[in-house]
């Protein structure tokens, strides 16, 4: 049997959220934009003791999930949190969890 005939898009989806969610410096980024409106990539390598091509990773695969969304702003990338796809990782947490 495939598994894609037994798991449910909300079972997919919720997994491609706690996968990106998946690491604290993720975590703490998420909480960062939650936080406020957005951030530059420079000011999160300046506040983070990781190497700029870690930052990258982690920030791409939050992009990758949907949970945040970048815009270059030469010579910067601008990363906000998307709000809708945020407010939906909230839902189907909550109703995974029984909350």
């Amino acid at each position: 049997m495939d598994t894609s005939e037994i798991t449910s898009d909300h079972q997919k989806k919720t997994a491609r959220y706690a996968k990106a969610m998946g690491h604290p410096i993720r975590m703490y980024v998420l909480e960062l934009l939650s936080k406020q409106n957005c951030c530059y990539s420079g000011d999160l390598t300046n506040i983070l003791p990781i190497a700029k091509s870690t930052l990258s990773q982690h920030l791409k695969e939050l992009k990758n999930s949907g949970l945040i969304q970048g815009e270059i702003e030469p010579p910067k990338i601008r990363y906000c949190l998307n709000h809708e796809a945020w407010a939906e990782a909230q839902k189907l947490f909550k109703d995974f969890l029984g909350c």
